[in-house]
């Protein structure tokens, strides 16, 4: 018969391992959460929490049916975790207009369950290093890539949008809370049958304050726009 332990020597470090990687994957959660992503301080702290508790299962909560008959192997749950978390970080990519979104948030949520099985392996520094190293990602590399030069500084915007639906007027609205300054290159109207025309205009934004992906992905959700397409040259 199994014996049952509530209690055990290790326990408390248990519990202290749990709640660091709650805190830890909260961190990233929030940062999440103030860009308005689909996965939140929610999703990451459950996560990451999950992940923590599942490796913690698989060192300590084996250890009373261990005997000379039976090998407990930890790592194959914590090897589980790998590939099952990949199904959840899928879920919040997506392809709308061609455009795919969602890349940096499954990466966070990858980064976030690493961080809580670190926590229930009992890597505590590991852990508290890679979120440290997850908000130098995030906050300090996209400010870091703006000054690498690029073959065409301010690419070229292709956006098709609605006619007469003031889309040109949220378009700038977005783009100028984004930081960007917005010039108009060209613009013309694509006349389709039984249906209300298409404008597409070229546009270039200047000084962002964040990645180009961020806008590209702002300007795709205003409605009435039908296509965000980046390019260098302009489209003739």
């Amino acid at each position: 018969m199994i014996k049952i332990e509530f209690y055990s020597s290790s326990t408390l470090t248990q519990i202290v391992l749990l709640l660091l990687a709650f805190v830890l994957s909260a961190l990233i959660g929030i940062e999440r959460q103030r860009k308005l992503k689909s996965a939140g301080l929610r999703t990451h702290t459950l996560v990451g929490m999950g992940a923590a508790v599942f490796t913690l299962v698989s060192a300590y909560g084996f250890s009373t049916v261990v005997g000379p008959h039976v090998i407990l192997d930890p790592s194959r749950i914590a090897a589980q975790i790998v590939s099952g978390i990949g199904f959840l970080g899928a879920g919040v990519i997506f392809v709308r207009q061609n455009i795919v979104n969602g890349l940096t948030t499954a990466a966070t949520i990858w980064v976030t369950a690493a961080i809580g099985m670190a926590c229930g392996a009992g890597m505590p520094v590991i852990a508290a290093i890679a979120t440290f190293l997850h908000f130098v990602a995030v906050w300090l590399l996209p400010k870091l890539g703006r000054l690498i030069p690029t073959i065409d500084k301010d690419p070229i915007f292709i956006i098709n949008y609605k006619d007469g639906r003031g889309v040109l007027r949220e378009v700038l609205s977005r783009s100028t809370e984004l930081g960007y300054e917005a010039s108009l290159t060209k613009t013309r109207k694509i006349e389709i049958e039984n249906k209300l025309p298409l404008i597409e205009t070229n546009m270039r934004f200047r000084h962002g304050r964040g990645p180009i992906e961020d806008l590209v992905e702002s300007l795709s959700e205003i409605k009435g726009v039908t296509s965000v397409q980046v390019t260098k040259d302009e489209n003739d």
